[in-house]
């Protein structure tokens, strides 16, 4: 295992800056996702760890060695791709065993580490099949057990899931974490998939346009998302956002809506945002009035496209209702589960 630290990283391609000073301390034997929408840098710093890229400034360091000047092959990683990258003319063994081949280990040697990481990963009848012969999630095993051979200080997954099915995309993601308990060896995962990365990462780092937005623990981030940015990217339904000013100590929406009691501090006449999540908006007989737009049964929940005083809200209830589309519901906002953010996006504390 070793620590991963990125120092002011900068990355340019000719006169456009793609990364703008990242500074990430990753500690030994953790598991760190870099997550953001597509274009934000999480590939391109996961490349400059690897070495694939170069950073245009700032340093790198894997373990006590600052790795800059140092070649892929020689910084002690293992990178598993979006495309398994499977010798298509090579078994299952001699796929993960090629590495350890190259490096003039004996064939039985060779023999003790593939069959050691197939054992670990469950590929041990599969070991003589070729890649034709697999499934995605098998492939998918194959290219970790590649990895795993090699005895890395780092892991490193380039958005490892994105070409599986919803459902094996959650038998990998259990697999991958499993892997990490037990091996304990540190982890850089990047996704665009929040749910990846909150069930996966023991920390998170959120990055929007080449700069980190925030850096912390998964329910952290759920509970105390530092703007609205980080708050609408983490958790599945989104976070709702309603427009709304503060009158007569009351959080007001523009249709003059009273959506919670404001606490001391908070200026009227000036633009707030009211954010509720989901899950923390109840059916309430004694609640607001909310026209029904969309019902979407989900088995375990119900979530419901509502209509507040012009506002478009969801909500995620676990009650199996019965409602029409264009009917009228009744709801409410759990006490001190909202959060409000200014004008810039950035959340202001209330409690």
């Amino acid at each position: 295992m070793a620590s991963v630290t990125l120092s002011n990283v900068r990355k340019r391609f000719g006169e456009l800056e793609t990364i703008h000073g990242v500074s990430i301390d990753i500690a030994e034997g953790e598991f760190v996702t870099l997550v953001g929408p597509s274009g934000c840098g999480k590939s391109t710093l996961l490349r400059i760890i690897s070495g694939l890229e170069e950073a245009s400034s700032g340093t790198i360091t894997i373990g006590d060695r600052v790795v800059n000047d140092v070649p892929p092959r020689d910084r002690d990683i293992a990178m598993v791709f979006q495309s398994y990258a499977l010798y298509p003319h090579m078994t299952v063994a001699e796929n993960m065993g090629f590495s350890l081949k190259l490096r003039g280990m004996s064939k039985a040697e060779i023999d003790t580490e593939v069959r050691s990481a197939a054992g670990i990963l469950g590929l041990e009848s599969l070991l003589g099949r070729f890649p034709r012969a697999l499934s995605g999630g098998q492939r998918q095993r194959v290219a970790m057990g590649r990895a795993i051979v090699r005895k890395p200080a780092v892991f490193l997954f380039d958005e490892p899931l994105s070409n599986l099915d919803a459902k094996l995309r959650v038998q990998v993601r259990q697999e991958i974490k499993d892997l990490h308990q037990r091996l304990g060896t540190t982890s850089v995962y990047v996704t665009h998939d929040q749910v990846e990365a909150m069930t996966m990462a023991d920390k998170i780092v959120v990055l929007r346009d080449g700069k980190i937005e925030q850096v912390g623990r998964p329910l952290d981030l759920y509970d105390r998302p530092a703007n609205q940015f980080v708050a609408a990217f983490i958790g599945s339904p989104s976070m709702n956002f309603i427009s709304c000013r503060v009158s007569d100590g009351l959080f007001m929406a523009s249709g003059g809506t009273a959506l919670a009691a404001a606490p001391v501090g908070f200026v009227e006449d000036i633009d707030y945002v009211f954010g509720i999540r989901p899950e923390h908006v109840k059916l309430d007989a004694k609640g607001l009035s909310a026209k029904v737009v969309l019902v979407e049964p989900m088995g375990s929940e119900t979530v419901l496209s509502l209509d507040l005083a012009g506002e478009r809200i969801l909500a995620s209830v676990r009650e199996r209702v019965r409602l029409d589309v264009g009917s009228t519901v009744s709801i409410s906002f759990e006490s001190l589960m909202w959060h409000v953010f200014d004008s810039l996006g950035d959340r202001i504390d209330c409690r």
